[in-house]
């Protein structure tokens, strides 16, 4: 009845959110500079990303998030890179650190903001897919890390991930 007035199920909306992230994924544009990269590759579905920041102090100016992954990695990328511009690098590990967990079945701390990383809460019923959502955010993470040790690049993958 809520679809005749207009109305969307919730799972139907998450849905579309989700489908919206991977048909028109943000933080795709080329930074004007970047000061370190990552690359991550799962391979058991075949996701590869580069993952680029420009970084100023403790501060996250910009993301980009490219490659070729399924529907889930390309969202968590997309959505990861509308998230993060202006936040802290410390705040960008927490982040990563609190979705990481919330993929595991852990909720999620009160009073932390995820945005639309919430929209791939559901992903967590499906392990194989987990490693799919989490591997923009372990890519970011080897990226923060190289950054703190004054390395330009990482690489990364998700085969040595764990719950």
């Amino acid at each position: 009845m809520s679809q005749e007035r207009g109305f969307l199920p919730l799972d139907e909306l998450y849905r579309e959110a989700v489908l919206d992230h991977y048909r028109h994924p943000r933080g795709r544009a080329p930074l004007p500079r970047v000061d370190v990269t990552a690359h991550g590759h799962n391979p058991l579905c075949g996701d590869e990303i580069d993952v680029a920041l420009a970084i100023d102090g403790e501060h996250i100016e910009a993301v980009q998030v490219t490659g070729r992954g399924c529907a889930i990695c390309t969202a968590s990328g997309s959505i990861m890179a509308e998230l993060l511009p202006g936040r802290t690098v410390a705040g960008a590990e927490d982040t990563a650190e609190t979705f990481r967990r919330l993929m595991h079945g852990e909720p999620p701390p009160t009073g932390v903001d995820l945005g639309d990383l919430e929209l791939l809460e559901g992903v967590q019923r499906f392990p194989v897919r987990v490693k799919c959502a989490l591997l923009p955010w372990m890519t970011l993470r080897d990226a923060l890390a190289a950054h703190r040790e004054g390395i330009p690049a990482a690489v990364t993958t998700t085969e040595g991930e764990t719950p």
